[in-house]
């Protein structure tokens, strides 16, 4: 057994022994969803600094905790705070929380987050379905040894975000009248934002929107066998498409802005995949 799997299954451990909860679906609140969890009913709460061997995350705006609850009649388990790769952990450590939530019981993963706005199209506060990812310099989480109890040694990337999740999620934009755009999503490492040279790489590469995460926590569900969706929140034109500098409290004001129709769309699909 490796060490990554081995502490997987202390912190799973850990968690049961403090909270008996089984969710149907994990969703990972990004940057303007952080009071999502406000609006679920809550079972539970437990701060990762608990957990044995968790790592904790310590971006600005990010809260530390899992919220256990229902949306409706939906059992979930939120991820109130993610871990980056920038904040020093391992890769290993950045998707701990994600395959977490599958042992916990969890078959959907619903992944949110802010970005930069690549195409040019796009403005602060648009909304848009992830139809695929790039993940730029970031390690694949799945380098080193595989553990046959999470999956397979090469996994199919095919079809990363779930077809059918994703033709729900557009079912309940256009029912609620939420304009909502659909591209594809690059992750670099961050912390620090993109030149300007780097956009138009990205843009050449073929992304509509950058960040800091999502794709290697994607990538670890799909590995598991989970049915991953995931909605990007555009919070600023990304380097060299706008005239004013990038920062962290642009991307919050803007997050906040779009978080009522996020948070709509957001219930309102879950809602949707509960029937399923």
């Amino acid at each position: 057994m490796n060490e990554v799997f081995e502490k997987l299954e202390r912190c799973y451990e850990s968690v049961k022994k403090k909270v008996d909860f089984a969710p149907k679906i994990a969703l990972v609140l990004g940057s303007g969803l952080g009071d999502y969890a406000d609006s679920i009913r809550v079972e539970a709460e437990l701060p990762y600094g608990e957990i044995e061997g968790f790592p904790v995350s310590t971006a600005p705006g990010h809260d530390g905790k899992f919220i256990f609850g229902y949306v409706g009649e939906v059992p979930v388990v939120c991820m109130k705070g993610r871990i980056h790769y920038y904040e020093g952990y391992p890769i290993s450590d950045v998707v701990l929380p994600t395959r977490l939530m599958k042992l916990m019981g969890a078959e959907i993963l619903f992944l949110t987050n802010a970005s930069g706005g690549v195409n040019p199209a796009y403005k602060a506060g648009d909304l848009m379905l992830m139809t695929d990812h790039i993940a730029c310099f970031v390690p694949n989480p799945l380098i080193g040894a595989n553990e046959d109890k999470l999956g397979v040694r090469f996994p199919d990337m095919s079809e990363i975000y779930d077809k059918e999740l994703r033709e729900v999620i557009r079912g309940c934009a256009k029912e609620a009248d939420i304009p909502i755009r659909e591209g594809v999503y690059l992750q670099l490492t961050g912390p620090s934002y993109e030149s300007p040279a780097e956009v138009r790489m990205l843009h050449t590469l073929g992304a509509d929107a950058v960040g800091m995460s999502t794709a290697v926590e994607a990538i670890a569900a799909n590995h598991m066998g989970m049915k991953v969706c995931g909605i990007s929140c555009v919070c600023n034109p990304a380097a060299g498409l706008s005239p004013q500098p990038l920062t962290h409290e642009e991307v919050q004001e803007a997050a906040n802005a779009a978080a009522p129709l996020f948070k709509r769309l957001v219930t309102e699909s879950i809602l949707r995949f509960g029937q399923k």
